[in-house]
């Protein structure tokens, strides 16, 4: 579960600045504590992880997608039992003398949620990271009003693991589950063969089966124009089926993942008395189904 970012000037807290009648605790792992591990490093996901000793986990992702992406969450082991708001900010390291706190954003943390922060300002926390800074979260805690919490994400061992990170990022593919799950791709005339356009992306559904042990079901539904009688356009849109059946069970699917259905040229959705119109109903249908998100 997560938080929303929200947008306007951020506020900065810190245990100094709180003051001498309030409690504070901080959370941070020591340099003999701070690790920064890989938990995901495939063209479909990336996710490296930082445990917070007695807090929770760091954690940022990124997956398959048109757009560059990256969500950040801060898995707290018990989650906030009232909204609040959180200031963060990147904190100089005691390595950093005379540098000073810098504002990252201003956040609410949800009522029992994870914490989120998504785009730009996940993209900034990285940022302070790889300068060797400690982000930093700070907010009031839900179960005392008069004391303060501080969540920071150490650097220490950070810039190993980010340069594995941001290969893996650099490396997703360009399209998610959802750009490919539903596609109708086309034939040339008379043919079992898609035309090129059609090819290059059967490639990229293929490409995404590949990396991806969660697909159970590849549901295939071949149709042809009106060219031929009944009988020659069933066992054209049979053989296009078959033809389709046969690269999926290429790519590893089991048998019984793979549906394939060839309906002739049943369910036209164009008219077939214009050269366009039958361009359109020499398709195949191909859908996927998942068990996953």
């Amino acid at each position: 579960m997560k938080f929303v970012l929200r947008c306007g000037l951020p506020v900065i807290f810190t245990l100094a600045a709180v003051g001498a009648e309030a409690a504070g605790k901080k959370y941070v792992s020591t340099p003999e504590q701070s690790t920064w591990e890989m938990l995901a490093n495939t063209p479909l996901e990336c996710r490296m992880v930082h445990p917070i000793p007695n807090y929770g986990d760091a954690e940022f992702s990124s997956r398959a997608s048109k757009r560059i992406n990256l969500d950040f969450e801060l898995k707290m082991r018990r989650p906030m039992g009232e909204t609040r708001e959180v200031s963060l900010v990147s904190m100089p390291a005691s390595w950093q003398p005379g540098d000073r706190a810098d504002r990252v954003a201003n956040v609410q943390f949800f009522k029992q949620f994870d914490g989120y922060v998504g785009g730009q300002a996940a993209w900034g926390i990285l940022s302070e990271l790889e300068k060797g800074r400690f982000p930093t979260f700070s907010y009031q805690d839900w179960q005392s009003r008069d004391q303060y919490i501080e969540v920071a994400l150490s650097p220490v061992s950070f810039n190993q693991k980010f340069g594995v990170f941001s290969d893996c990022v650099a490396n997703l593919l360009p399209y998610s589950f959802e750009d490919i799950s539903f596609t109708i791709l086309h034939y040339d005339r008379d043919s079992v063969s898609l035309n090129k356009a059609s090819l290059n992306r059967l490639e990229q559904i293929a490409e995404y089966i590949r990396h991806n042990q969660d697909i159970d079901l590849v549901l295939v539904s071949t149709y042809t124009d009106s060219e031929e009688v009944r009988s020659v356009s069933q066992s054209l849109s049979d053989k296009r089926a078959k033809v389709l059946r046969d690269y999926f069970e290429s790519l590893g699917l089991p048998e019984h993942r793979i549906e394939v259905q060839g309906y002739g040229d049943r369910r036209p959705v164009a008219d077939n008395a214009s050269p366009i119109g039958k361009d359109k109903n020499r398709r195949v249908v191909i859908s996927l189904g998942r068990t996953q998100i």
